[in-house]
């Protein structure tokens, strides 16, 4: 096992390593949190569930909440 100076000098090679191979991946796990949450662009008025694109909006209002009365955005989108 390597001990002192070595056993430093062994993590921080180890650590640029693993920098260097994050960053040809290309895509960190906080950049794609970040792309998903940017396409989320409607909430729904009752739940407030987020969804991307209207027409599965409208599809959720229909199925979760059929008693409430749809709103505006939803009222020319087809399903």
């Amino acid at each position: 096992m390597a001990r002192g100076h070595q056993k430093e000098q062994s993590k921080q090679k180890n650590a640029k390593k693993n920098e260097q191979l994050a960053k040809q991946k290309g895509h960190s796990a906080a950049d794609q949190k970040k792309a998903a949450a940017a396409a989320l662009t409607y909430s729904c008025t009752v739940c407030r569930s987020q969804m991307g694109d209207p027409k599965t909006y409208k599809q959720h209002f229909e199925s979760k909440h059929p008693k409430a009365p749809l709103p505006e955005l939803l009222k020319g989108v087809a399903a």
